[in-house]
């Protein structure tokens, strides 16, 4: 879960249209290597802003403004979130998982979940033990959180009881967690990386549309996946376009909190 702090809402930037695509598109999971829901939100809202699209076969999307200009400017985000797979389904219906990108195992016990399978999402949840339980004698190391030691638990009594929900190996899982927000004009979600992003371009688009500006080249809106196993949609549609400038939006950290609440 992380936290932006945008202009306040009702202003040129984050007018109501664009408070509520904000909020759809980062409602709607766009895993790495499934992001066609999430594409479809975003071209959505950019197409009346835009001359024309294109998707590429990886799903890469693509609005253009001014698109017979020979000189090509891209501004780019990526569309993809970090998530994880269905690696192992125990006989007990426990589900062990793998990294879908570089999603933190640390942060994940307690996290509720929803399982894309073949039937729709199935909800569920990170088994993690008890504090009563985990501790024990009070002379041994409470366990980390690892891979290889979370779970899911989806309410499922057995394999079999998984399987009939449409849970398979290679389900792709990601966090229930949405948009919402805090004092200040502050906002919390997951996966603001990269939609942020994407949202961002998408308003630069509809501000130059507003306000009737004519560019004296090409302007490509991309909205590019899988960034987080590889750059791999980026390096795809970078040979396309073959862009003369290119800038890309994307989050950092916010190191100015780091270690100023330490016990002492």
């Amino acid at each position: 879960m992380a936290v932006a702090r945008p202009a306040k809402k009702k202003t040129g930037i984050l007018n109501d249209s664009a408070h509520q695509f904000l909020r759809e598109y980062l409602n709607t999971p766009s895993p790495v290597g499934f992001e066609a829901a999430g594409q479809k939100v975003w071209l959505k809202y950019l197409s009346p802003y835009i001359d024309r699209h294109f998707v590429d076969p990886y799903g890469t999307v693509v609005g253009v403004v001014n698109p017979e200009a020979p000189f090509k400017i891209v501004i780019e985000a990526h569309a993809d979130e970090i998530s994880w797979f269905v690696n192992y389904i125990n006989n007990e219906g426990l589900i062990y998982l793998k990294r879908n990108g570089g999603v933190d195992h640390q942060v994940a016990p307690a996290q509720r979940v929803l399982i894309h399978g073949k039937k729709g999402p199935v909800k569920a949840v990170f088994g993690w033990p008890a504090i009563h339980t985990r501790l024990g004698n009070s002379d041994q190391k409470e366990p980390a959180p690892k891979v290889d030691n979370l779970f899911l638990d989806c309410g499922a009594r057995n394999k079999k009881e998984v399987e009939a929900l449409g849970i398979r190996v290679g389900s792709v899982v990601t966090y229930q967690d949405g948009f919402d927000e805090l004092a200040n004009d502050n906002y919390i979600a997951r996966a603001f990386d990269n939609r942020i992003g994407g949202f961002m371009i998408a308003q630069v688009a509809r501000l130059l549309k507003e306000n009737r500006k004519k560019l004296p080249y090409g302007l490509y809106i991309v909205n590019a996946v899988q960034e987080e196993i590889g750059l791999r949609g980026a390096e795809m549609i970078a040979r396309r376009i073959k862009p003369n400038i290119a800038i890309i939006t994307d989050v950092t950290h916010d190191t100015s909190i780091s270690g100023r609440h330490r016990q002492r």
